[in-house]
């Protein structure tokens, strides 16, 4: 049984481009989930773990197209998923990247 979850519970700059009133928690599972895997914060972590569970983060977030190292690393360890097995890890393979020193 899911654990009731509302957007009100989430970090409040999370959805800033969005009227966290049209959203619904199922219906825009993706924009939802890729947003607090992108900017969230451990709560936010945790509520979507409960409310979706990993295999539903898992099924969305392998096609997400675009996602920064660190948060392809932590989605690839909670879900024991290869990190080549990502959308986003071909992009990330591609990117000319300035040099950082």
């Amino acid at each position: 049984m899911k654990k009731q979850v509302t957007l009100d519970q989430f970090k409040a700059n999370l959805f800033w481009d969005a009227d966290p009133k049209e959203l619904d928690i199922d219906k825009h599972s993706a924009y939802i989930v890729d947003r607090t895997l992108e900017r969230g914060s451990w709560d936010d972590w945790l509520l979507i773990r409960e409310y979706y569970g990993l295999e539903k983060i898992k099924e969305i977030a392998l096609n997400i197209r675009g996602m920064y190292p660190e948060v392809l690393s932590f989605i690839a360890l909670m879900t024991h998923t290869p990190e080549n097995q990502f959308r986003c890890y071909e992009l990330l393979q591609s990117e000319n990247r300035p040099w950082y020193f």
